[in-house]
C-alpha cells in the first residue's frame, strides 16, 4: 500500500501570503503522519462558471465536465488520484475567492455521477479546511466548504479546520499556526484509516420499512400525544374565560 496522497487546493492569487504560509505548514502535517502531499494553486489555471447543466437534465452533468476548454478535469483528475484533499482560501467577503467557488461548483459534475453510476465520485475523501483573512468571515467561510464538501460524500474529520483574522504576520498567530498543522496531519491520519471503505450512503430502495419503524417507535407515546392535546385545549378554554 502507497503513501496517502493529499491535494492542498490553494484559492488563493497570492502565492506568497498567509493563505501559502499556512498551506506549507499543512504540508509538513500531512508528511509526518505519513502522507504524501502535493499542492496546486487554481489561480494558475483557468476555472470557467458552471453553467448549470444539472438543472437541464442531471444525466448531462457527469465528470468529466462537457466543458472541455479549461482546466477543470484535469484538476478534478488530481482530485480523485488523491486520498484527500485540503481546501484553503483568504476570505473575500465572508466566503472563499471567485475562483475557488468556481471550482467548486464544478465539483457538482463528480458528486452527480451518483445518476450514472450510483455513487458520488467524491465518496469516502477525507477533507479538511484552511481560512485566512484580516478581519472576520474565516469560520463562515470554512462552515460553507464542510456543508458542501460533506453533501458530496466527504469525510470530515475532528479538528479538520484552521482560520485566522490576524492582522499580523499570520505565522504570529499560534493557534492558527498549530491548527494548520493539525489540518495536515488529521487529514492525512484519517485518510489512510478510510480509504479502503469505498461505498457509505445507502441508497435504500425500499423505503416502507423505515417508515413503519418509524410509526412503532412513536406509538408508543400516543398517550403523551393526547395529553399535550388535553393541555392545551384546557389552555385555550381559559385564555377564552379570562377574555370575556
Amino acid at each position: 500500500m502507497g503513501k496517502t496522497r493529499i491535494l492542498l487546493i490553494n484559492g488563493s492569487p497570492r502565492k506568497y501570503g498567509s493563505t501559502a504560509k499556512l498551506a506549507a505548514i499543512a504540508m509538513k502535517g500531512v508528511k509526518d503522519a505519513g502522507g504524501e502531499p502535493s499542492l496546486v494553486f487554481l489561480y494558475d489555471y483557468r476555472i470557467k462558471e458552471c453553467i448549470g447543466c444539472v438543472s437541464d437534465d442531471p444525466r448531462i452533468c457527469r465528470f468529466p465536465c462537457i466543458i472541455s476548454d479549461d482546466d477543470f478535469n484535469d484538476i478534478g483528475r488530481r482530485v480523485l488520484e488523491s486520498d484527500g484533499f485540503i481546501i484553503l482560501s483568504p476570505v473575500y467577503w465572508y466566503n472563499v475567492t471567485g475562483v475557488l467557488k468556481n471550482f467548486i461548483d464544478r465539483l457538482t459534475s463528480m458528486e452527480n455521477m451518483i445518476y450514472h453510476t450510483g455513487r458520488s465520485m467524491l465518496e469516502g475523501k477525507v477533507a479538511g479546511f484552511i481560512a485566512v483573512g484580516n478581519d472576520v468571515g474565516g469560520l463562515h467561510a470554512i462552515a460553507y466548504l464542510m456543508a458542501v464538501m460533506n453533501s458530496m460524500g466527504v469525510h470530515i474529520p475532528p479538528w479538520a479546520l484552521a482560520y485566522s483574522h490576524d492582522k499580523e504576520d499570520v505565522l504570529n498567530d499560534e493557534q492558527a499556526v498549530r491548527d494548520a498543522y493539525n489540518v495536515g496531519y488529521i487529514v492525512a491520519s484519517a485518510a489512510r484509516v478510510l480509504r479502503e471503505v469505498k461505498e457509505w450512503y445507502q441508497p435504500v430502495p425500499e423505503l416502507s420499512p423505515l417508515r413503519k419503524a418509524a410509526l412503532e417507535f412513536i406509538g408508543q407515546y400516543a398517550g403523551e400525544k393526547r395529553k399535550r392535546l388535553e393541555l392545551l385545549r384546557a389552555l385555550l378554554s381559559s385564555t377564552r374565560s379570562g377574555d370575556s
